[in-house]
């Protein structure tokens, strides 16, 4: 079943596509985590939405925890790290790399990614819907993407085996991680990880699918990422180091987990600027679709002078 929201004479809507492909309201917000926050608070919000894009989000989360799944995006991206920022140092790795025909050992997760699930927690306040346009943060001068499937929980977690964590799952989203690389880099060193990198923006497809049409095809899933119309990856869920279970079982390790709230799997492999060599820049139009969930797009400017 796929959901969505709106904003229909004065107030916030939430509807449910028909069969027949029409759309009707649904006071059934279980799914999505029920009601989180104050009726009239995310009423504004979504206006505000609305004004700048056009679109509301499917739901606004209640946190975001934003977990690394992949090996092959860790690998491939931080080749494409050492590519852009220390071209000297990609010239040697590559040719190490010719020689072993193995990944530079530098380029692989650190050892605590295979010893259990790892993610890093960012701003829930700072999401905004498919359609807003996008300014580079005036403190970076390397903006990327990262094409990520997200999941919202319908019930509270707490020391839950993969099984349970599994039913509590109420939803799916796309999740696009916009990411200031070049500051990112410096902030990750500091021991604290990502802060200005990353909290400035975030973002959501305007349409949530329930976890029954999902699940069942988590290792199956596959999208693109288009930029100015053309294609520039086609990513595929499949090779998780860890499955949603694992992770969120992992997260309710002595934790509540609540209703509401976000969680995502990490870049799939081929969904960022760093793997394809494609960073964003000021004019870009830039659109990231998993087929069986929905897409995310935005126009991408540059830092706006003041009047």
């Amino acid at each position: 079943m796929k959901l969505r929201r709106v904003c229909a004479d004065g107030r916030l809507e939430l509807q449910i596509l028909e069969s027949d492909g029409s759309w009707s309201t649904t006071q059934d917000r279980s799914a999505l985590g029920g009601v989180v926050f104050d009726a009239e608070w995310e009423l504004a919000t979504a206006r505000r939405h609305v004004d700048v894009s056009g679109n509301v989000l499917p739901f606004q989360p209640a946190s975001f925890r934003d977990f690394m799944l992949y090996e092959r995006h860790a690998v491939d991206a931080a080749r494409g790290l050492v590519r852009r920022f220390h071209p000297g140092q990609s010239r040697a790795a590559t040719a190490v790399e010719k020689l072993t025909r193995k990944p530079f050992p530098m380029f692989k997760p650190k050892a605590l990614f295979y010893r259990q699930p790892i993610y890093y927690m960012s701003n829930h306040l700072s999401f905004v819907p498919s359609g807003t346009p996008v300014t580079i943060p005036s403190y970076s001068a390397a903006l990327d993407f990262e094409l990520e499937i997200g999941f919202v929980l319908k019930s509270p977690l707490f020391n839950a085996t993969p099984h349970q964590a599994l039913e509590a799952i109420g939803a799916f989203v796309v999740v696009n991680d916009f990411s200031a690389r070049d500051v990112q880099r410096t902030e990750m060193a500091s021991g604290l990880g990502p802060q200005k990198s990353k909290h400035f923006a975030s973002s959501m497809s305007v349409l949530a699918v329930t976890a029954d049409e999902i699940l069942p095809q988590i290792d199956d899933l596959s999208g693109s990422v288009t930029i100015n119309g053309g294609t520039v990856a086609t990513v595929f869920s499949r090779g998780m180091q860890w499955s949603l279970g694992d992770i969120l079982a992992h997260a309710s390790r002595d934790e509540m987990l609540y209703p509401g709230e976000l969680f995502a799997t990490g870049t799939l492999p081929g969904g960022s600027g760093m793997e394809t060599g494609r960073w964003l820049r000021p004019g870009d139009r830039l659109t990231l679709a998993i087929d069986q969930i929905g897409e995310i797009s935005h126009s991408i400017s540059s830092v706006q002078e003041p009047s």
